[in-house]
């Protein structure tokens, strides 16, 4: 297994920030299913004590992210097909939701800013898609919702289908897909107001990763 990249945290509010780092690395997919987690190894890459490390991994185990074994051993959940089809149809909902709600407020300068972060340089390595760009931009989008309700539902949704969407990209087939071409197609569609072509791209762009999973 491959050492994720975790970025070190600012000392100040040291327990929250330890939480969302380690929370934005399972969201970005820096895990894999079955992977087994060192809280020292954590603490090292973060640069931090044991302690705050500690506290934070029992909140991403009550979320989901972690699993906390009968032998105390820290492991990502292992790949599960029931538990993944439930993640793709609550996807579908609650981004959908999302979705609806941010056409109802974004504006073209919105809508820039998606665009940008189409065009910034990848970070992915070897012709794989770029889980960071591809991230931020639905993070964006849902934000422009404003909805207090949808958008922890879907953060809690993304921490777990992180652990997949790493799975995804260590497929072949990973290096073929066009990662933003429904992104684009979004865009197109929300500048244009047609909202039933943003749905039909969401709902594609949700779908395919799915489908390397679920076939």
């Amino acid at each position: 297994m491959s050492t994720p990249i975790i970025p070190r945290i600012d000392p100040l509010k040291l327990r929250e920030n330890v939480y969302f780092s380690l929370r934005d690395a399972f969201t970005r997919g820096a895990f894999a299913p079955g992977d087994v987690l060192s809280l020292r190894s954590l603490a090292d890459q973060l640069g931090v004590s044991m302690t705050p490390v500690r506290e934070a991994v029992r909140r991403l185990v009550a979320e989901g992210a972690l699993v906390d074994t009968p032998s105390r051993t820290l492991m990502v959940p292992a790949f599960d097909a029931r538990r993944a089809a439930d993640l793709k149809a609550a996807r579908l909902a609650l981004e959908s939701l999302a979705l609806d709600q941010a056409m109802d407020r974004i504006n073209d300068a919105d809508i820039d800013q998606l665009e940008e972060i189409l065009s910034r340089p990848s970070t992915s390595t070897k012709g794989q898609p770029d889980l960071v760009a591809n991230h931020d931009f639905h993070q964006m989008l849902y934000g422009f919702s404003q909805s207090e309700i949808l958008l922890p539902m879907i953060e809690a949704l993304w921490l777990q289908y992180g652990a997949y969407l790493n799975l995804i990209i260590s497929t072949p087939a990973s290096s073929e897909i066009d990662e933003h071409a429904y992104h684009r197609a979004l865009i197109a569609a929300l500048r244009e107001g047609r909202r039933a072509d943003a749905h039909a791209a969401l709902e594609a762009d949700i779908t395919r990763s799915f489908h390397v999973l679920l076939p």
